[in-house]
């Protein structure tokens, strides 16, 4: 399974357009040691040709330029290699990058009900895109099940779906204000030739015992650098929003992630979804070096595994 990291960072990339926080102002004059990351996403191949993407980034047209295999393939007038992409939730870090996908083609989309309906009623997503190209919605699975091409023909891969807590997103909370099941899934996956195992979560608001399970039964796992402390808003930035309220759980602390993670037997362990006022992307610091001390890596764009 060939894993390729396009966007690192969580909603509205790094440097924020509207944001001069200390990180923002220091990457953009370039006077700390950081370097820029694009909004969260992930692609997935078991032979570097069919890709499925893991969300879709509001900044995916610029990811997609990164990495040649994900261009149209050569002596096709109009292709793509994007065999279908994965929803972890409705929020529009993860899915506005639908609508830059609309230039005619078919789409595979994997989504809990729960999470399709908000992209349909709140978003309008289905409704606009249908003017454009066709949709097929797939219902996730939650045992595992084989990842199939929009033929339906085999990938190689096997997928299941796991919830995660969470809230509905923000421009459905006046319908609800209640979790639902599959608000949040998380994903894991295995490559039926090497037996290559991924676990992706880049949200994550606690862990509990389904979470707790998942986690050691893999070779990669992906998963929330969002903020390291839950009152990073107010620091950095002066928002009364903190990082649980947000559907985060912070990496440092004593009930951060960090400290359920790093003594995990996993090969690799990579923070991903990472905010921009999060002092980790700053690689001189104390809390960079903490995280890599504890054999975790922060991701960056274009950051690559093959499982």
């Amino acid at each position: 399974m060939h894993v390729r990291l396009l966007g690192t960072a969580a909603g509205g990339g790094f440097p924020q357009w509207n944001c001069n926080c200390t990180n923002c102002l220091g990457v953009r004059s370039g006077t700390l040691r950081t370097q820029a990351r694009t909004q969260s996403c992930v692609a997935i191949s078991t032979d570097y040709i069919h890709w499925f993407l893991l969300n879709a980034s509001p900044d995916l047209r610029q990811q997609i330029e990164a990495f040649p295999p994900l261009t149209p393939p050569a002596g096709s007038p109009r292709s793509s290699s994007i065999a279908g992409i994965l929803l972890t939730d409705a929020d529009l870090d993860h899915t506005l990058g639908l609508f830059l996908l609309r230039e005619g083609l078919h789409h595979t989309i994997y989504a809990t009900p729960t999470v399709r309906r908000a992209l349909t009623e709140g978003v309008t997503i289905s409704p606009v895109l249908s003017h454009y190209c066709t949709m097929e919605w797939r219902k996730v699975s939650s045992t595992w099940t084989p990842l199939s091409y929009a033929d339906r023909s085999a990938s190689g891969l096997l997928y299941s779906a796991f919830s995660l807590p969470n809230k509905p997103p923000r421009y459905m909370r006046g319908d609800r204000e209640t979790p639902n099941t599959g608000d949040r899934v998380g994903y894991r996956f295995i490559d039926e030739s090497t037996g290559g195992r991924l676990t992706f979560m880049p949200g994550i608001t606690a862990f509990n015992d389904t979470i707790l399970t998942h986690l050691p039964a893999c070779d990669a796992l992906l998963i929330d650098g969002t903020f390291w402390r839950e009152d990073e808003m107010k620091v950095m930035v002066g928002s009364d929003a903190s990082a649980s309220s947000m559907g985060h759980l912070p990496v440092g602390g004593p009930n951060g992630s960090l400290e359920v993670i790093a003594p995990l037997p996993i090969t690799h362990k990579i923070y991903t979804h990472i905010n921009n006022t999060n002092p980790m992307l700053i690689e001189d610091s104390l809390e960079h070096a903490r995280v890599k001390a504890a054999g975790i890596e922060i991701a960056w764009d274009g950051l690559e595994l093959t499982l």
